[in-house]
């Protein structure tokens, strides 16, 4: 095992200095991760990202497009042979067809390069010819992301977690029940193990559609060709005064720590640890809009989120002795269309108190952060109506549900997040002072001129501080 792990980590230290020479001496490359919680918008960010870069007029944040110095942008094959690509062709179908849908939502890992000629500014201007930055887009579930937190913890520590934070939850009552009522030192009996992570995963479904984001492990959401596997057939028990060998316990125990092992270390591996910028997508509205308990659930999701990075600077040494940091980390609260823009800011104030925890982290690591609120596709129109005499900005929009047209207004969002995250910390059921909506929009019919992309919402700002440095 040891021997294997030293040749491991020798060939991905070659692999390493063979991508950063070619990136240093030839075409750069900016590794790009996407990922965010449930319904949060990864797949239509990535879709409108690449569309908007290769038709660029309303990119006018991107100092490099707004300048004149992109002189092409076209897709290119990933370097990556065994990841699935991106569906970029068939996502943007689906939201620009006469009778526009969202697409469906990311399931696994994927990729896809873009890549961009780009004319050098300043004083090499005149001395260089344009050059490639490659662009590769890797897209993942945030699910996936939170199971790193579970390297460091046994399955001891990790069932006892789990058990004290569900406890109060009325998605959980039917699993604790049945694991209440399990005998943990008894000898595996396998329909029963399955039984438990029948019900366990049932929870995670449950407790996921409520609006928490602590649902872990991310494989029972997402189990691909995993499912009915062992490794994905365990659950969280309370421990037993003796773990005989053959228990239930023991079985569970082991299974835990197979999926670390093979399910979690190599997506850090050969995906996560290769990302170099990072953009986190966050559906902050959602989670006002269902209360107390959920703004305080993403709260901490977003610092074991940051916990699993490794921020940095990228020098040339760092890179080759120890591998790739995270430079830069955009936490972005998306649908800012489902608010009027005088309300953005105050969303944006909130995703940055929402995330300040692990921003400080990250900054003090080296790394540049930033918090922002954007929509990667504008699904409504900002109107003012009178309500009780009285003036209201509205957005409006097709609703998803019914298709018909609706305005809407959320309610005002306070100008001090602390009217939010105070109350979420001291366990409230509910605001005392305010009632938050939330609706949900299909995408607009579109009718784009030539060098248009997708229309957005501050998607051209979020790309400068992502890549804007390597451009």
């Amino acid at each position: 095992m040891v021997i294997s792990s030293i040749a491991d980590g020798i060939t991905r230290g070659f692999e390493t200095l063979g991508d950063t020479v070619s990136e240093t001496f030839f075409e750069p490359v900016i590794r790009l991760g996407v990922t965010g919680l449930a319904r949060s918008g990864k797949t239509v960010f990535i879709t409108s990202l690449v569309a908007n870069l290769m038709d660029r007029a309303r990119m006018p944040g991107l100092l490099a497009a707004s300048e004149g110095r992109i002189a092409a942008a076209f897709l290119q094959p990933q370097p990556d042979d065994t990841v699935p690509r991106f569906d970029f062709e068939a996502h943007l179908a689906d939201l620009t067809s006469p009778t526009p849908h969202w697409p469906d939502s990311t399931r696994a890992v994927s990729e896809l390069r873009l890549s961009l000629r780009v004319r050098p500014s300043g004083l090499l201007a005149g001395l260089q010819g344009p050059r490639t930055v490659h662009l590769d887009i890797v897209d993942y579930p945030g699910e996936w992301l939170l199971d790193l937190a579970l390297l460091d913890k046994s399955y001891d520590e990790w069932s006892a977690e789990v058990l004290s934070r569900i406890a109060p939850r009325t998605e959980a009552a039917e699993y604790l029940s049945q694991a209440q009522a399990t005998d943990p030192q008894a000898r595996l009996d396998e329909p029963q193990a399955q039984a438990l992570a029948r019900a366990f995963t049932a929870y995670l479904e449950a407790a996921r559609a409520a609006g928490f984001y602590d649902c872990t492990p991310g494989r029972f959401l997402l189990p691909g060709d995993l499912a009915g596997s062992p490794v994905l057939t365990f659950a969280p028990l309370p421990r037993p005064a003796d773990t005989p060998r053959r228990s239930l316990w023991r079985e569970m125990e082991r299974r835990y720590e197979a999926y670390k092992a093979q399910v979690v270390k190599p997506f850090f591996r050969d995906h996560f640890a290769r990302i170099d910028r990072q953009v986190v997508l966050v559906d902050a509205l959602g989670a006002i809009h269902k209360g107390p308990a959920a703004v305080e659930d993403m709260r901490r999701a977003m610092a074991d989120i940051l916990g699993a990075f490794r921020p940095g600077r990228n020098a040339f040494l760092t890179r080759l002795l120890m591998g790739r940091r995270v430079e830069k980390i955009l936490f972005a609260a998306t649908k800012a269309d489902h608010l009027h823009h005088a309300q953005h800011d105050k969303l944006a104030n909130i995703m940055a108190a929402l995330t300040r925890e692990a921003r400080d982290r990250a900054d003090f690591a080296g790394a540049e952060t930033q918090a922002m609120a954007l929509a990667a596709l504008r699904a409504t129109v900002e109107d003012r109506v009178t309500h009780d005499g009285t003036p209201l900005d509205v957005v409006r929009g097709t609703l998803l549900e019914t298709g018909k047209r609706a305005a809407f207004h959320p309610g005002e969002l306070p100008e001090d997040p602390a009217h939010l995250l105070s109350p979420a910390r001291d366990g409230a059921e509910r605001w005392l002072d305010a009632d938050y909506q939330v609706m949900r929009f299909a995408p607009a019919p579109l009718t784009l001129k030539p060098g248009e992309g997708p229309p957005h919402i501050r998607l051209d700002r979020a790309a400068q501080f992502l890549i804007g440095d390597r451009l």
